[in-house]
């Protein structure tokens, strides 16, 4: 093997073994935990959409709560 190459395991765009979180296929080489563009792309509408949320502990503050303004 030349300094090249790598190991298949060494990759670390390779997939094996996992499944994509949105429709549960196998995931492909170079596409990261996902089985295709199109789970990707529903992926990221989740999180740009906030139907993802990472769990705080805080309070929203004033500039986040969405009411308009004050009155």
């Amino acid at each position: 093997m030349s300094e090249d190459e790598k190991p298949p395991s060494a990759d670390p765009t390779q997939s094996a073994g996992r499944s994509c979180p949105i429709c549960g296929k196998p995931a492909i080489p170079g596409g990261g935990a996902f089985c295709s563009k199109r789970c990707a792309d529903i992926d990221l509408g989740r999180w740009l959409k906030d139907i993802y949320r990472v769990p705080t502990s805080e309070a929203p503050s004033d500039g986040e709560q969405g009411d308009g303004g004050e009155a």
